[in-house]
């Protein structure tokens, strides 16, 4: 969407429902951006947060079964606001409840799936232990978990620090070291580790920060993983296993991906260089919300911006750091800036 267009969409949208924790004037109409099929009212500063809480970097969103949405920020040690590291919002952005104290200044991926009859959430922590936690929605501890055991970490000088968590088609889950030895990790259902793949480098199969990874089944007889592999600027297809598969050019399909969603046929990847991008089922792009060559260049210049929330603009990103779908296929998207942010992209 050029300037132009993007002005016009701007002018012409439907207001809608003024929701939670926006800060704009109720007569301000919201921007729509996006194409035909596949356009959105962007609902900035979504979610109220109570009296004595406040954002520190927001990190990743997820949704239960129910609606309701679930936040991770870093949080701050030095802060005497709440200390929490998730927040639950329900389906409207009113806050329900937070958790997470012990690992302030480490919140970081958030995952949640259905097992038998009860949902679960998955926790990876940078900064702080424990680094893997497995809690119940209200944030009751399951089990934790921290360096794995294997001989790619023999050395305790070899870093860990994984940054999100994802499913496999047996019931297991894969871990991604984003910030740590740049390792992928599959787990079976029990939590026993599996395989180890990857390391640094910049060949196929390797990794420069595997930041976010999605089990793609958009092909439910060939479900493949996908990999966010961030510094390389690529995304990176494999078996379920950890076969290599192959890899988009780097920096010429996404810029620098920090996560992956589906829903249907749609690939969704929120790019911390400024935009969203939806892919479709041959992985081809549709379009990159918000994308806009001269707005990028003034967020990237020294990422000042990030902690300057007046030079943000209605209907552009600063740095997306996830996003999920909602059941209606409204996306919600979460922001690397030291205020935080959360966007509701309602489908128009």
């Amino acid at each position: 969407m050029n300037r132009r267009e993007f002005l016009a969409a701007a002018a012409t949208a439907s207001s809608g429902p003024i929701l939670l924790g926006m800060t704009r004037k109720a007569e301000e109409k919201n921007p729509v951006i996006g194409v035909e099929g596949h356009k959105y009212e962007c609902v900035h500063n979504w979610g109220e947060l109570p009296g004595g809480y406040e954002w520190q970097t927001t990190h990743n969103v997820a949704l239960d079964a129910a609606g309701n949405v679930y936040i991770t920020h870093q949080g701050s040690k030095a802060t005497r606001a709440n200390r929490d590291t998730v927040m639950v919002f329900d389906p409207k952005g009113k806050f329900v409840r937070s958790f997470g104290k012990e690992w302030i200044n480490g919140g970081h991926g958030i995952a949640i799936r259905k097992e038998g009859g009860e949902e679960f959430i998955y926790l990876s922590n940078t900064w702080e232990q424990p680094k893997l936690v497995k809690t119940t929605l209200k944030g009751e501890e399951v089990w934790r978990k921290g360096r794995p055991e294997c001989k790619e970490y023999e050395n305790p000088k070899a870093a860990y620090s994984p940054t999100n968590i994802s499913w496999l088609p047996d019931g297991g889950f894969t871990v991604g070291d984003g910030y740590g030895s740049h390792y992928m990790f599959n787990y079976d259902k029990d939590g026993k580790l599996q395989k180890v793949f990857g390391g640094a480098g910049t060949e196929p199969g390797k990794f420069k920060t595997p930041h976010g990874q999605w089990l793609d089944d958009r092909d439910p007889k060939n479900p493949v993983l996908v990999v966010c592999d961030r510094a390389n600027a690529r995304l990176q297809r494999f078996t379920p296993d950890g076969t290599a598969i192959d890899a988009t050019e780097g920096g010429k399909v996404v810029l620098f991906p920090a996560h992956a969603k589906t829903r249907g046929d749609v690939l969704l990847v929120p790019d911390l260089h400024a935009r969203v991008s939806l892919f479709d089922k041959e992985n081809k792009p549709i379009v990159h919300l918000g994308d806009d060559a001269a707005w990028r260049k003034k967020v990237l210049d020294g990422f000042k911006v990030r902690s300057q929330p007046k030079e943000w603009l209605p209907g552009k990103f600063v740095h997306p750091h996830d996003a999920a779908f909602d059941a209606d296929g409204n996306i919600f998207v979460v922001e690397w800036v030291s205020t935080g942010r959360i966007t509701l992209l309602r489908k128009v």
